[in-house]
């Protein structure tokens, strides 16, 4: 920036500042006077300029949700912040501050156009969110890596880009470089990138593309890979049974049971650790399994349920727009007559059965919305019926499984306490010198810290079966209950708009009558 801003007082983003550059640029003379009276809405304002206002922070901008283009070029910015809340930001001008690194706008997924010309950055970084990217101003800056730019590749949408005035652009390669590892790139420099340039390019810099690609397909192999697996435990979890495909259960009763882990080095556990194991992998198999079918009847249950419904709203509507359909064909012609005859007589004939026909049109209308009341009631309490049914035996079936891990828990206890009392006589005559570590040897002193280590480890295994076991019975019985009340209100503000539509449409009937009645009276 020039001396002249730097000497300057720096500006506060505040309300008078907002309000007058929101009514310079809004509408003038008439227009604008009305808008000024009635109040500025920044919400609803689309464009916004704040150039040359020698501001140093952004700030206070969370009220104009809409905004889709902002302008603080020629200030003396120095960061990039405050801008999270404007997510429809299309447009974004920074350039001629004193902005060093590029940050603060990863909320702006819809940016299509930025300039950061003539700032102080040095590094092109920060803008992976940015997927629509088209435009990139970044000349007259610090930039001085070719091999920084690579990391615009990413941005598979950007056809212009601007990097003169930065050191890099000296370099012989610069535009070889460039040309070569952003193949999308149609203009640089404000000038277009020819064929001639784009051969020369790809010729010189062929096997650096190819490894940078076969990089490039590793990497979204790998990203591919983990938003599949990210997807599978998302439906896991959508079916109340993640992690319980594995050794998950068995790990995690050992990951906080550090006498549990040296007991099981002990001679003869292995063998019953390994028993163990498999079997209360097999049954948490059992768990996951039966727990993703019963996700699938769940899922069909609500698409039969949501389908029924949807035909009784359907066909309920179709007989009300019939009904209006019949009112409106029956009194076309009244209308007519009304509006073109003078016989008060025969006028107030027509009137009286108008005015009785759309009250007989809202009786019906109502009668019809009571019927749909009454039959999507009877719809949601055989669903609600149905989904505690498969809920009950659901969790019957997976507590009484989760029991048989429990017995499993139990048999192991056994077995290692008797090991671990018959280990102890053999220590305390010293014959276990040679086979037990330093570690095992401070449990095994006498009978009670023998037993009373086997048997925190058994209580800490008991508690995370336990814990597992209400953690899903928990998370079912909550989405059983979300899911009824979700319904039941879902169908109550139906019926509620679904009455104010039809008032709404008598009212409307009733107001074209009376407007029909005065301009006969006139």
């Amino acid at each position: 920036m020039s001396s002249l801003y730097d000497t300057m007082e720096p500006n506060v983003i505040d309300d008078d500042m907002l309000r007058n550059a929101v009514e310079e640029q809004g509408p003038k003379e008439e227009a604008g006077r009305i808008a000024k009276l009635e109040g500025i809405d920044f919400k609803h304002v689309s464009s916004l300029r704040l150039d040359f206002k020698n501001i140093l922070k952004i700030d206070n901008l969370w009220q104009f949700h809409s905004l889709t283009k902002l302008q603080l070029d020629n200030n003396i910015i120095e960061k990039i912040s405050g801008l999270d809340t404007l997510v429809h930001l299309v447009w974004l001008d920074l350039s001629f501050n004193n902005i060093e690194v590029i940050e603060g706008l990863k909320a702006l997924t819809k940016l299509e156009d930025l300039s950061l010309y003539n700032n102080r950055i040095s590094v092109v970084e920060n803008m992976d969110t940015l997927s629509n990217l088209q435009v990139l101003s970044l000349g007259n800056n610090n930039l001085t890596s070719l091999e920084n730019l690579i990391y615009l590749r990413k941005f598979k949408q950007l056809r212009t880009l601007s990097l003169a005035g930065n050191p890099l652009s000296e370099d012989d390669q610069y535009k070889l470089f460039i040309a070569a590892h952003l193949p999308n790139l149609a203009y640089l420099d404000f000038r277009l990138l020819n064929e001639n340039i784009r051969e020369m390019a790809t010729m010189k810099y062929q096997y650096s593309i190819d490894d940078i690609t076969h990089n490039e397909n590793q990497e979204k192999r790998k990203q591919e890979e983990e938003e599949q697996k990210q997807r599978e435990l998302d439906l896991h979890k959508a079916a109340y049974v993640e992690n319980l495909n594995g050794p998950f259960l068995f790990e995690s009763m050992y990951a906080d049971d550090a006498d549990g882990t040296k007991l099981s080095g002990l001679p003869g556990v292995a063998e019953l650790m390994d028993s163990y194991r498999s079997k209360c992998i097999e049954i948490c198999q059992n768990i996951f399994e039966y727990g993703m079918k019963q996700h699938e009847k769940r899922e069909a249950e609500a698409f039969e349920f949501n389908e029924c419904m949807q035909e009784a709203i359907r066909e309920n509507q179709e007989q009300g727009a019939k009904k209006i359909q019949e009112l409106t064909e029956k009194n076309s012609e009244i209308l007519n007559e009304l509006s073109q005859s003078g016989n008060q007589d025969f006028l107030d004939l027509k009137i009286s059965q108008y005015i009785d026909d759309i009250n007989k049109l809202l009786d019906s209308l109502m009668t019809l919305e009571l019927q749909l009341v009454d039959q999507t009631e009877e719809i949601i309490k055989e669903y609600e019926r149905n989904v505690s049914d498969m809920v009950s035996a659901f969790l019957e079936t997976v507590q009484g499984l989760m029991a048989q891990v429990r017995d499993l828990e139990n048999h192991h206890h056994e077995k290692l306490l008797e090991i671990s009392i018959n280990l102890l006589e053999k220590v305390l005559k010293g014959e276990m010198d040679d086979e037990i570590t330093d570690d095992i040897r401070m449990i095994f002193v006498d009978k009670d810290t023998v037993i009373n280590a086997v048997s925190a480890s058994h209580d800490i295994h008991l508690l995370k079966i336990d814990n597992r076991e209400d953690e899903l019975v928990t998370k079912m019985n909550t989405w059983a209950n979300n899911l009824i009340q979700k319904v039941q209100k879902d169908e109550i503000q139906r019926n509620r708009n679904r009455i104010l539509e039809i008032t709404t449409y008598i009212d409307h009937l009733r107001d074209e009558l009376d407007n029909l009645e005065l301009h006969e009276q006139m």
